[in-house]
């Protein structure tokens, strides 16, 4: 690799750093309005997890739109998502005033997100090969987890935009309206933003010429389909969406259900500096600051630990200690249960990017078309989260924290069987 490449790399994953956290921030802000929209649309559980149905349902379009970043490259589908963001923000700021105080005003904020989160698609499209492709293959765990550890920095921001602009600012009964002015501001530095991306330069990688660590260049079959183990890690990602999301869904209510709040758990220091930064700490979503920053933690570390150590062993590892807290809070009671939840996050950390890359391995000029077969997997927030909400509302929160264990199994069970499975030439 020349002294040029290696710039070009560095540069190119500068940009993807920055993408990264916009895609983190927007797609844990999503997450973190469940309770409000609880409160201001008057929903029960289930109606609740529309929120994730909504957002985490286009995903289904990932191979579509992997089959259009084929056609178009990874820049022009870069810029293309992050004005669709822009586009559904600003859909929501003149919706919700056009719709206000209409049964019909849910369902269309809803709509909105879906704009926003086909954008986010794209946004995931580019970046996890991207990430993956800049750089040697053997380092591309690291790399592609230092990504998510600046996402991991949005998504630990992204609750406390929330609770400051949103919830705090909302002095009376929470109403839609609250949403319309940050929704603005984001759309407004989205469109910016990929106005500034159309100037620039970025590398274009080609896939199918990247050659092996013995310096050959790698046959691959030409049918995607002689690759199982990219559909194990589409699974793979969609029982993941399941614990990285599930918890922070439903830990507001676990807390509540135990009559806690944010300002109970958290130390008086932390919980003084939140409360000057603007958090309303009564809430109980202000508590998802610490779980996301717990995968903040995870990644940051997790880059290093990864560099160091089998990324399947990490994984292993990493989920199992995550089924002992989970099994642990089932059986304690008080603020403990909360804190073996929030622990999970750090846990939870190392799993996207294991198990993303798990699925890319060995696919050459297939990789882009992979990425977007296992992005699909995304949907299980979209599937899994009403379907737990149905069995709070029937069975119990306690029963919603037990399907993680069948999550967390899959997990272990690809990582070290289903990520093997190849169809020999």
């Amino acid at each position: 690799m020349t002294q040029k490449q290696t710039q070009n790399f560095a540069f190119a994953l500068t940009v993807m750093f920055v993408v990264s956290f916009l895609l983190g921030f927007i797609t844990t802000m999503n997450n973190s309005m469940i309770n409000f929209c609880k409160a201001a649309f008057n929903l029960d559980a289930a109606q609740g997890q529309l929120v994730n149905t909504a957002f985490y349902g286009a995903y289904i379009l990932s191979i579509p739109l992997a089959l259009l970043m084929n056609k178009l490259g990874y820049k022009k589908t870069l810029v293309l998502g992050i004005g669709i963001i822009g586009l559904g923000f600003i859909l929501n700021f003149f919706s919700i005033g056009q719709f206000a105080g209409t049964a019909a005003i849910y369902y269309v904020f809803l709509g909105c997100m879906f704009v926003v989160a086909i954008g986010i698609v794209f946004l995931q499209l580019v970046t996890n090969p991207y990430v993956k492709a800049l750089g040697p293959q053997d380092s591309a765990p690291s790399r592609m987890t230092l990504n998510q550890t600046l996402n991991s920095l949005a998504t630990t921001l992204a609750p406390m935009f929330v609770s400051i602009l949103i919830v705090s600012n909302n002095n009376e009964a929470p109403t839609a309206e609250a949403i319309k002015t940050p929704f603005l501001g984001l759309g407004l530095f989205t469109l910016l933003l990929g106005l500034i991306l159309m100037f620039l330069k970025l590398p274009s990688i080609k896939e199918e010429e990247q050659p092996t660590d013995s310096g050959e260049v790698k046959q691959y079959h030409k049918s995607i389909f002689k690759y199982p183990h990219i559909f194990l890690g589409a699974l793979g990602i969609f029982f993941y969406m399941g614990v990285e999301i599930g918890i922070p869904s439903f830990l507001p209510q676990r807390m509540e259900g135990l009559g806690l709040t944010s300002a109970i758990l958290i130390p008086e220091f932390i919980s003084d500096f939140f409360t000057f930064l603007g958090m309303n700490m009564t809430e109980a979503t202000s508590i998802l600051v610490l779980y996301w920053f717990g995968m903040l933690v995870g990644r940051a570390f997790g880059s290093f630990i990864l560099g160091k150590f089998d990324s399947k062993k990490v994984l292993v590892a990493a989920a199992s200690l995550s089924v002992l807290c989970v099994a642990l809070s089932l059986v304690v009671d008080g603020p403990l249960t909360i804190w073996l939840l929030i622990l999970t996050g750090l846990f939870h950390s190392i799993m996207w990017p294991c198990i993303f890359n798990l699925g890319l391995e060995e696919l050459g000029p297939h990789t882009k078309a992979a990425s977007g077969i296992i992005n699909t997997g995304v949907i299980g927030a979209a599937v899994l989260m009403p379907l737990m909400g149905v069995i709070e509302d029937g069975v119990g929160l306690k029963a919603v924290f037990a399907c993680l264990f069948i999550y967390y199994i899959y997990i272990m069970w690809f990582t070290w069987k289903g990520s093997q499975i190849r169809i020999k030439h």
